[in-house]
């Protein structure tokens, strides 16, 4: 083939936003020139902005669109530790990494990639994967933002489990030294290699994270118990005429009037457009039988949440989860740090198509659509999914699961960001590892005092919680 014909199949999806002076060379290479610009050690940086919003401000605000009666939760749940804060905080992490170094490298970032946003699921075969698993927040964006994040919580994690100082601060610190390295074997791999690497069952050897495996069992074996039809046979009754309904558990679960059931179940007919048509068929076999309105978890307390139920001519049932779509609490903060999204088609849309950039196996069943003009997202719900409580880890736990996380977060930004540029911008030294494990310890403090202020708020009344749910 003539040199003119050697060009990409398909434009690159992220590019550097800043351009190198002069001609470029390799990925590699590419990556190593930006250690002269942004310096690997200069990641330990934290300065606030000036007008930065105290913990109130930045919780009212996130609020603000959400079901007001539900906001009391949201705030009760955030209060309840500072990783619990950290959790419900996106917008203001990002408020704060405006103010950070960045290479100007662009991924398919989660947005929200705290140590409880890893966990297990069921592929098409019911076979058990690990992988990130909430997508609210994705966006185009630094990979920086992510690690910094990653790291932050498990400090934050560690520190609730009980474990000293240097145990947390190691579990942040070996957490970027995962991704590093990960990302480093990504980078020297035939790129279809790359694309599918480190399945599930070599993760714990890859990651030297033996001393999970007996969790990750546990958890595992919870996760196959995690169905429709086990959540069914909790949520919902059986009907005069063969049929099951929901049954109201306040305030987490509540039946909802009929309208507002058919516009959520009217709006499935737009979802099922989004899907591949191979999938019609299956669907086709279930009947929608009723709809209920259901709380989600602390980030996403307040939108609007629905499970749909579904059965088939057997009577066993498939539920569906239709959950608002907010835009992404990065956003507002992207283009301070050099990126430039284009605005959201539909938020679902954008939910859907990061989250499947992002993972190695997605549900198969993931759409989105749109109910009484607001966008949402649609999934399976209780699809084996399982997960690890960071911060109820064994103290010599928190360094392993820093390195699984860490390599996972490395794979699934390397399907839209080339691994050789991030490869070689990180290096084969621990440089980065003990900037960013000092990031982490520096936020985990300041996410502290935000936390300590929050709940001297909801003691004086200033901001309503309910606590406890």
């Amino acid at each position: 083939m003539s040199e003119r014909m050697r060009v990409p199949v398909v434009a690159g999806f992220a590019q550097r936003v800043t351009e190198a002076d002069g001609p470029k060379g390799s990925p590699k290479e590419e990556g190593r020139e930006l250690r002269s610009r942004v310096p690997r050690a200069s990641h330990d940086s934290l300065v606030l902005a000036q007008g930065r919003p105290d913990a109130v401000q930045a919780v009212v605000e996130s609020n603000r669109g959400r079901v007001p009666g539900l906001t009391p939760i949201r705030v009760g749940r955030m209060a309840a530790t500072p990783f619990a804060f950290l959790r419900g905080a996106a917008g203001l992490m990002a408020h704060d990494l405006v103010g950070t170094p960045v290479t100007g490298v662009g991924a398919q970032i989660c947005g929200d990639a705290h140590a409880a946003n890893f966990g297990l699921y069921g592929d098409a075969r019911g076979r058990l994967v690990i992988d990130l698993n909430d997508f609210d927040e994705t966006v185009v964006g630094p990979w920086e933002w992510d690690v910094k994040r990653l790291a932050a919580s498990l400090v934050l994690a560690g520190r609730e489990a009980g474990a000293d100082e240097d145990t947390c601060r190691a579990g942040a610190f070996h957490a970027v030294g995962a991704y590093r390295r990960t990302m480093r074997l990504l980078a020297k791999l035939p790129a279809m290699d790359a694309w599918n690497a480190i399945a599930d069952e070599e993760l714990v050897s890859h990651a030297d994270a033996k001393d999970l495996l007996g969790t990750l069992e546990r958890v595992e074996e919870k996760a196959r118990q995690n169905t429709s039809a086990r959540f069914a046979a909790k949520a919902t009754e059986e009907c005069g005429d063969g049929g099951r309904r929901f049954v109201d558990a306040s305030p987490v679960l509540r039946r909802v009037p009929d309208a507002e059931a058919a516009a959520v179940a009217g709006a499935l007919e737009e979802y099922l457009s989004t899907l591949s048509h191979d999938r019609l068929p299956l669907l086709g076999r279930y009947a929608i039988h009723d709809v209920a309105f259901r709380v989600v978890g602390t980030g996403s307390v307040g939108t609007r949440s629905y499970v749909v139920l579904l059965l088939d001519h057997r009577g066993e049932p498939l539920v569906l989860q239709v959950k608002e779509a907010r835009a992404s609490a990065l956003v507002p903060y992207l283009q301070a740090a050099g990126f430039r999204p284009p605005p959201a088609e539909h938020e679902g849309r954008r939910v859907v198509q990061g989250q499947k950039r992002m993972q190695v196996v997605s549900d198969i069943l993931l759409g989105w659509t749109t109910v009484e003009g607001l966008p949402f997202q649609v999934r399976q719900f209780r699809n084996r999914k399982g997960s690890v409580d960071p911060a109820a880890l064994a103290a010599d736990q928190i360094d392993d699961y820093g390195r699984m996380t860490g390599a996972l977060l490395a794979r699934a930004h390397a399907h839209s960001a080339d691994p050789r540029l991030i490869a070689g911008y990180c290096g084969k030294s621990e440089e980065l590892d003990e900037a960013v494990a000092a990031f982490a310890v520096a936020y985990a403090d300041r996410t502290e005092a935000d936390h300590a202020d929050l709940t001297a708020a909801v003691r004086d009344g200033r901001i309503e919680a309910e606590l406890g749910v």
